[in-house]
């Protein structure tokens, strides 16, 4: 029993530690002097990833997604890749780009609904973000208690969130791919015929 303090300690460090949960915030652009909202994710630790921060902002009426990285990501105002994987899903790849003023956050207006709508639909989120210097910024972070901080963001913008995730029943580029290399010749000729079909159909 003499060692019992030393193996609490030993096993609370071995355990990922969150400092924050996902919090929201109401805040006014200095330049602009216009108030807008957001959702900030919890800091990953520090000891197993690099200090990555998500948020999902309410600005004009328009939802944004945003990441933040303590490390070089781009050159200003310039695109760069960021992924991220919602429990065991596939990865998801979007482009985002960096703002005018910041090599160290980037964003994405036009995906913002989907990756909000996939953080509540899961219980952590992996990011991986491709830097100019061919580094790889990686972190994961809880997502135990996102919605509420969320929701209110959404509320903010008038909007409504999708409970089962934007992504969680879409059938991905990657897991087509995957299906359609099981397939012999013949069967994919008659998946490409269908899909050629559609296309020639769509408006």
């Amino acid at each position: 029993m003499k060692n019992l303090p030393t193996l609490l300690l030993a096993l609370l460090a071995s355990v990922p530690c969150y400092a924050d949960g996902w919090h929201y915030q109401q805040l006014s652009d200095p330049l602009t002097n216009q108030s807008y909202s957001l959702a900030q994710s919890p800091r990953p630790d520090r000891n197993l990833y690099d200090n990555i921060k998500l948020q999902i902002v309410c600005k004009q009426q328009q939802l944004q997604a945003v990441v933040e990285a303590e490390s070089l990501i781009e050159s200003q105002n310039s695109p760069f890749v960021l992924d991220y994987q919602i429990d065991q899903s596939d990865p998801v790849k979007l482009t985002f780009s960096t703002f005018a003023d910041s090599k160290r956050r980037g964003y994405t207006n036009e995906n913002a609904k989907r990756i909000a709508d996939d953080l509540l639909a899961g219980k952590k989120v992996f990011v991986r973000i491709y830097t100019l210097i061919k580094k790889v910024l990686s972190a994961e972070m809880l997502l135990d208690d996102a919605q509420p901080a969320i929701d209110k963001v959404f509320a903010d913008c008038g909007m409504v969130a999708n409970p089962n995730g934007a992504g969680a029943n879409a059938y991905s580029l990657g897991q087509f791919e995957q299906d359609f290399a099981k397939l012999n010749p013949q069967q994919q000729q008659q998946v490409l015929a269908k899909i050629k079909k559609m296309m020639t159909e769509l408006p």
